[in-house]
């Protein structure tokens, strides 16, 4: 029920009564606040404006006309080492293998904005890439599942209408998978 609440006063659809309910729910239920603020400021990302493209970036090339000196070679190269090195230890530092004991999982709530679609389906790796019903949240255009997931890197798109793959419009991190579609890339590191 708690759950049921908090999205629906998300999504601005309560009645008085249930408007009073959810102030005194978050008024007695820490957990209750901490867990509507979270998927309040999760709706403020979702409204706001999303990066869409990433920075230009130029690297300088020495004209044949030039001479050929050591420094003009080594100088830049030395930036394009460096940067190449902390490049490869971030990735390898995100991507190193989780631990062997048992996972913890961590419940992570996967929401989407279609109001022009009858259906839409959660598939993952999580999920053996088995479809997932959503749950429609009343006339908002929102589409919303919780998933208990084990930390580490994860593969996910959504389909629309039985047929139509997309990925997650909000994570910026995606694949391109082996059938053509695409898919995005999370990460789950703990507790949400």
């Amino acid at each position: 029920m708690k759950d049921y609440l908090i999205s629906m006063f998300v999504d601005n659809e309560l009645d008085i009564d249930e408007k009073i309910e959810f102030v005194e729910t978050v008024h007695d239920d820490r957990f209750f606040k901490e867990e509507a603020v979270l998927l309040l400021e999760q709706e403020k990302m979702l409204q706001g404006d999303m990066v869409a493209t990433l920075p230009h970036v130029t690297i300088p090339v020495v004209s044949e006309k030039e001479s050929w000196d050591f420094r003009s070679w080594f100088l830049p190269m030395t930036g394009f080492v460096t940067a190449m090195v902390v490049v490869a230890m971030v990735y390898f530092q995100n991507s190193a293998p989780a631990p062997i004991s048992s996972p913890a999982l961590a419940e992570h709530r996967f929401v989407i904005y279609r109001p022009d679609v009858n259906k839409v389906e959660l598939v993952g790796d999580f999920t053996q890439w088995t479809p997932v019903p959503m749950e429609k949240i009343g006339e908002s255009g929102y589409w919303t599942t919780k998933i208990n997931l084990p930390q580490g890197e994860h593969r996910y798109s959504y389909f629309v209408d039985n047929d139509q793959q997309m990925p997650d419009p909000t994570v910026l991190a995606h694949e391109q998978d082996d059938f053509g579609g695409v898919n995005s890339i999370i990460r789950v590191v703990g507790s949400i």
